[in-house]
């Protein structure tokens, strides 16, 4: 499958911006599952400078300044990428252990586990919680294969979580989350990595975009589609897999992977520094993802 991502955003200022710094993921890496094969941004006004580089988890950034007064910021990432089928995934209830894999996660010295080690780290976003590890222990029994338990929890996730976009923001503690049983996708991608790495099993949080499809028989409106976000989880052995809690289900072909890492502070759309603007700024985003029959 063949698609073309346009990631548009928007910021409008009450007073003039007279200078900025700012730094983009909304450039689709290459994964497994994934090849970026082209991916350009645009940003008006024009920077003074702009560089593309590899940050620390290999994502592809774009850093650039504005030096110049302006009252409005737009960006427009247009990529093409090709997706391959991953619904055909592994069989979920055989593999690794819950016992065995904590068992080679402290033994093993073979580079992959070495370098997943690094996600069972706490964050500031997805602080290791008593309650978090009281809330997903019951589906992790020591001699049930790992991924069948991360299964359940997802779906545990799905059940028992409502989504309420007004709810949370990107401020709102895990805690909170926890106890409210509500909030958006980057919530639940948190919920369940902060439930894995409190049961000592690495998790990363992924984020960018997922296809959605309209009802039979209506046309697909511009700007539907949407920034997401999902996790993934290290079986020792075996590598990455990622699950999605929103949508209770294995991240599959409509899911695009732009960045990863320990949390959404890691790897946000869109962070930097204005001088000026005024108190007030709105932000408006549009995400398209359209299938390509051929490029």
């Amino acid at each position: 499958m063949i698609y073309r991502v346009r990631h548009h955003t928007c910021y409008r200022y009450q007073q003039p911006v007279v200078l900025c710094y700012n730094t983009a993921h909304m450039l689709p890496r290459s994964t497994p599952l994934q090849t970026c094969l082209s991916s350009q941004i645009q940003v008006h006004p024009r920077p003074a400078y702009g560089r593309r580089h590899e940050d620390y988890f290999g994502n592809t950034v774009y850093y650039f300044s504005i030096e110049e007064s302006h009252d409005a910021l737009e960006i427009e990432v247009v990529s093409d990428l090709q997706a391959l089928d991953a619904a055909r995934g592994p069989n979920l209830d055989f593999g690794v252990t819950c016992e065995q894999a904590r068992q080679w996660l402290l033994a093993g010295r073979d580079h992959q586990t070495l370098l997943a080690r690094e996600f069972l780290c706490d964050t500031a976003m997805v602080p290791c919680l008593d309650a978090l590890r009281a809330y997903a222990e019951s589906c992790f029994a020591p001699q049930r294969p790992l991924l069948s338990a991360v299964r359940d929890l997802t779906e545990k996730i799905f059940e028992e979580f409502i989504f309420d976009p007004e709810f949370s923001s990107v401020a709102t503690p895990l805690s909170d989350v926890l106890a409210h049983r509500r909030g958006v996708c980057q919530d639940f991608a948190h919920l369940a990595i902060g439930c894995l790495r409190a049961l000592g099993f690495p998790a990363r949080y992924m984020s960018g975009y997922i296809e959605t499809l309209p009802p039979p028989g209506q046309v697909k409106l511009v700007g539907a589609d949407a920034s997401h976000a999902w996790f993934a989880v290290y079986s020792p052995g075996e590598g990455w897999f990622e699950f999605d809690p929103t949508n209770n289900q294995l991240a599959g072909q409509q899911h695009i992977t732009c960045a990863w890492g320990r949390d959404y502070a890691d790897v946000p759309p869109l962070t930097g520094v204005i001088f000026g603007g005024g108190g007030d700024q709105t932000l408006t985003v549009e995400v398209d993802v359209m299938r390509l029959d051929r490029l």
